[in-house]
């Protein structure tokens, strides 16, 4: 069918903190990569971009995610057999989905016209069935078309506890359920009126926007004051921080699902998953003869329905006699849980940032726009670090207080800002900078610059930086 526009929005925002040690607060669930290579919000993409009519893909993030996002999205670009450019829509702080999907209908009423239509998607959530999913899209903006606000119904195919639920007769919402206990859920699927709550909607902007005015009048005026800020013209534009982190902090479903007259639902089954524990994750693998899902290397011995993942290359993991565990390895952390209980990982995480650990937050390779770091070692007084930077990638221009740095190039080339002094750092060659002064690191060639950085100091944070000019806007 002919669209006046379609818009999808891809929602990326969440710690995933039941998917940890794999996704952290600042690498978190929607770039965790599956047994084909492709992360969740790569999918997303490919996802949005495959349907019909899409000429733009609007994305809500946090803006320390905005840099990790485009470069996910640059990764599968050549797949997409299109030029569409990504445009991003960014959060200072996170105010949870009805702000982000009512800024998101604001935006697109200014820059694309208050007709046009906008589907909502999770950036970590599966589908699997693309031509089924079109079909759904289909119906949904048929319905958008006619003033609804779509919500998508999954066709339940078990009592699942881990779902909000719709209640529904062909295409009119009766009701939404939050998640049911499991004889509730048992019930529901039984009764055949019942549909899994998948979290996708399709709507025009101006539907969106009257249902705010009516339903949620406060957040409209603050998201109207937001827009007012912002060039929207701009591929990248940032909501901001004063105004937007005013906003209440509320779920969309709240602030207008439940509460509008203009709901409709298309049940579809597409192939969905909201990938939301390591046991969904395990059930996306094969499964061998033993009933084990293997995504690592692995010795084992009378071991039979557990999943195991690594992150390493070249560590192996051995097991003996288990029996329905989940082992989840990275290099700086290590999960074991009971497959029955995945869904409690996240107090694991809560436990971390009651102690100020950083392992609940960052792994040990970090990205950065200008490439990588990864820490190798770090104890008292110095830390040891591998630096990738990509060809035309800088640092910005910095000093820190505390502590000293030694640089050795180990592959590339890199051109250096030490003090009064500029320089080309070659493989085997380095430089000393002392702490308090000036410096900067640039890759002026067309492979990416490796070199180790070796930090000595009393202290060792990444908070002790001064930028003073940055390409990438950071100052």
């Amino acid at each position: 069918m002919g669209y006046t526009m379609l818009v999808p929005v891809i929602i990326s925002g969440g710690a995933g903190s039941r998917l940890w040690p794999v996704s952290r607060e600042m690498h978190p669930k929607p770039f965790i990569r599956l047994a084909d290579g492709q992360s969740l919000i790569q999918k997303a993409f490919l996802r949005a971009t495959s349907l019909a009519g899409v000429e733009q893909v609007l994305t809500v993030t946090n803006q320390n995610l905005v840099f990790t996002t485009q470069d996910a999205y640059n990764e599968v670009k050549p797949l997409i057999g299109s030029e569409i450019q990504p445009q991003y829509l960014l959060e200072p702080v996170g105010r949870n989905t009805a702000p982000a999907i009512a800024a998101s209908a604001a935006y697109i009423a200014e820059k694309f016209g208050a007709d046009a239509i906008i589907l909502v998607l999770s950036a970590d959530h599966l589908i699997q069935d693309q031509a089924a999913f079109q079909a759904a899209v289909d119906q949904a903006c048929a319905l958008a078309l006619e003033g609804q606000i779509v919500t998508f119904g999954i066709q339940p195919h078990a009592p699942e506890t881990g779902y909000g639920y719709i209640e529904a007769d062909a295409h009119t919402v009766l009701r939404f359920v939050e998640k049911p206990d499991l004889a509730t859920a048992t019930a529901y699927v039984d009764s055949g009126r019942f549909l899994w709550n998948a979290g996708i909607f399709c709507f025009t902007a101006q539907t969106m926007l009257d249902q705010l005015t009516t339903l949620a009048p406060a957040l409209k005026s603050t998201i109207d004051q937001c827009i007012k800020q912002l060039d929207v013209h701009s591929i990248v534009s940032t909501l901001p921080l004063e105004t937007f982190g005013s906003a209440e902090d509320i779920s969309i479903d709240y602030a207008i699902m439940e509460k509008a007259a203009c709901m409709s639902v298309v049940a579809c089954d597409i192939g969905w998953s909201d990938v939301g524990s390591w046991a969904s994750i395990s059930e996306l693998a094969p499964t061998n003869s033993q009933g084990n899902q293997i995504e690592a290397e692995v010795v084992s011995h009378n071991t039979q329905g557990c999943y195991i993942h690594s992150d390493e290359t070249n560590r192996v993991i051995a097991t003996v006699g288990l029996r329905n565990l989940v082992i989840v390895d990275t290099p700086d952390a290590l999960l074991i849980a009971d497959r029955s209980h995945t869904q409690d990982v996240k107090h694991i995480v809560g436990q971390l940032k009651r102690n100020n650990d950083e392992r609940y937050k960052l792994h040990r390779t970090v990205s950065r726009p200008w490439g990588t770091y990864t820490t190798l070692d770090e104890r008292e007084g110095f830390k040891i670090k591998r630096i990738v930077v990509k060809p035309g990638g800088s640092l910005s221009l910095q000093m820190h207080h505390h502590r000293s740095e030694h640089w050795i190039v180990v592959s590339g080339i890199a051109k250096v800002v030490n003090g009064d002094r500029e320089l080309l750092i070659r493989p085997n060659e380095s430089t000393y900078i002392p702490a308090g002064q000036n410096h900067r690191l640039t890759n002026p060639g067309m492979i990416d610059c490796v070199m180790i950085e070796v930090q000595v100091g009393s202290y060792l944070g990444e908070d002790d930086i001064v930028r003073f000019t940055d390409i990438y806007g950071r100052c």
